[in-house]
């Protein structure tokens, strides 16, 4: 009976969400097929979020997020243009799937729903969510998160379809971009980067905050060391999908390493400084006598005015003073990082400030781009999959348990490149296999998961089977155990679904005293 009322509040659910659409696209003057294709969305994400949930569990509530794609067409979308494929309207997107204008409040996309959602999800964001003290990196993550974020986001679309959970690579827009925020979600949580990354006040400092929170949960050590490692992928990827924002950042590049050979001899830097502010006070005093002397400034107001065309000249001597006033304080603002400088704790900040920016720009001329972000991801993974032993050891309940070997399964099938999953790559084999037996002896332990034989490790080697299923309630997985010409044969199914026999090996291989299992017997694997 409880099963059939839940069934009519999602459907009241639904229905509501859907009407709030309809009533919202009343006021919208995009085309019917415009329309058309947003209520296909929504209908969509409707049918899906439920698996969705069931697979990541530490995900967005889908009312919240059916929500935020309505608000999405409401607020920041004015017009749609769907552009069919191979048309000639088609070359204005080039190479690309859809256009978006933030400023115009205006998308031009391919009528496919995935690319449209993409669209949506990206017109919503601020381009920047990293404040400007960090440089570079606050230009380079807030692009990584926030195009993480889109992927993570249009996923219940791509990846499941109702009845079935298929990670399908080649519709991920980025697998770099895509597992590092993968990996952020799991270690910091889905609700903080939703938070960061939708937040609408400048005044907060996220990124300090994912420091706090990364070093609070993990240490001091573990949060320098996956920091450092994110900041050096943004950058690295920035090279590789945007070349007209590198070619911007080497020109600061370049400006960063002539101030850090200015500096490099500091009794030469300080004379040039001294220099230079002697020749500031003198146009600063300049300035003050013509503000101040109404004679000297219509002579200088006649004598720009001379200089400039017709459209150009200054209208009247109050603008000029204005002008003035200006230049003066912008000179102003310079001596007074010179003073600054010249202050020898202010000078060591300076340096080191430098250096920070330094630091991670210098990626931005790397070589072999492919090859360091490999680099980099593996040892990204290599650090996260740290943390994630930290995280099982402090699992104190039920609930915190069954949710970690939910995301664990989650995380393996996540891709790494465009041909190989996580849990297919022999770098990171000896860290998974630690991670999963420590997980499967303490889920056996805290009964989560059935015991199935005296020997920790044969428990280990038939469970370890389940971390790569694609059956999408993990919870109501079963197993059986058969043998057939001596060798052992496992089967994981659960109401609906049959996955493919594992061949576990021969038989002889396990010790017969401790080898207690019983064969053509259907085992519950969770005890919940």
């Amino acid at each position: 009976m409880q099963k059939k009322k839940e069934n009519f509040l999602d459907r009241v659910i639904k229905k509501n969400f859907n009407n709030e659409l309809e009533h919202v696209l009343e006021h919208k003057e995009f085309d019917e097929d415009a329309k058309s294709l947003l209520l296909s969305i929504l209908y969509k994400l409707e049918t899906a979020y439920s698996d969705y949930t069931q697979v990541k569990k530490n995900v967005m509530p889908k009312e919240e997020f059916l929500q935020m794609i309505i608000d999405i067409i409401q607020k920041d979308v004015d017009k749609i243009n769907l552009v069919k494929i191979g048309s000639e309207e088609a070359n204005i997107l080039e190479n690309r799937t859809f256009i978006v204008d933030k400023k115009n409040k205006e998308i031009t996309c391919y009528p496919i729903e995935r690319k449209l959602l993409y669209a949506l999800l990206k017109i919503s964001k601020k381009d920047k969510i990293i404040k400007d003290k960090y440089y570079v990196i606050n230009r380079t993550i807030s692009d990584m998160l926030n195009t993480g974020n889109n992927i993570n986001m249009v996923e219940p679309m791509r990846d499941f379809n109702g009845f079935s959970w298929s990670v399908v690579i080649k519709d991920i827009e980025s697998v770099e971009h895509n597992l590092i925020y993968q990996n952020l979600r799991i270690i910091a949580g889905a609700e903080f980067l939703n938070k960061w990354i939708y937040n609408r006040e400048s005044i907060i400092d996220y990124f300090e905050l994912l420091k706090e929170k990364l070093e609070k949960l993990y240490g001091k050590q573990k949060q320098e060391e996956l920091i450092d490692a994110i900041s050096k992928l943004s950058v690295l990827l920035e090279v590789k999908y945007d070349k007209e924002k590198t070619k911007k950042f080497l020109n600061g590049k370049k400006e960063i390493e002539n101030r850090i050979k200015e500096i490099s001899d500091k009794e030469e830097f300080t004379v040039k400084l001294t220099k230079e502010k002697k020749e500031l006070n003198k146009q600063i005093k300049n300035l003050d006598t013509l503000i101040s002397d109404k004679a000297l400034l219509q002579e200088e107001y006649k004598k720009r005015n001379a200089k400039l065309p017709l459209e150009k000249k200054i209208f009247s001597m109050r603008v000029l003073a204005n002008m003035l006033k200006e230049e003066r304080q912008k000179l102003e603002n310079r001596r007074e990082n010179i003073n600054k400088m010249l202050n020898p704790q202010k000078f060591i900040k300076y340096k080191n400030e430098l250096e920070e920016k330094y630091k991670y720009i210098q990626y931005i001329e790397a070589t072999n781009v492919e090859k360091k972000i490999t680099a980099e991801l593996l040892n990204f993974q290599n650090e996260f999959l740290e943390c994630y032993k930290i995280k099982i050891e402090k699992a104190k309940t039920k609930e915190e348990l069954l949710n970690n070997i939910i995301e664990l399964r989650y995380y393996l099938n996540i891709p790494l490149t465009r041909e190989n999953k996580i849990f297919e790559l022999n770098q990171l084999a000896s860290k998974i296999q630690e991670i999963t037996q420590n997980l499967v002896n303490k889920g056996i332990q805290e009964k989560v998961l059935v015991n199935i034989s005296n020997q920790k490790g044969l428990n280990y080697y038939i469970l370890k089977e389940i971390f790569k299923t694609k059956i999408i309630n993990l919870e109501s997985v079963n197993i059986e155990l058969t043998k057939e010409n001596e060798r052992l044969y496992l089967q994981i199914f659960d109401e609906n679904i049959f996955d493919e026999k594992v061949d576990l090996g021969d038989i002889k291989q396990f010790d017969p005293k401790q080898f207690n299992i019983k064969l053509n017997k259907t085992i519950k694997v969770f005890n919940i």
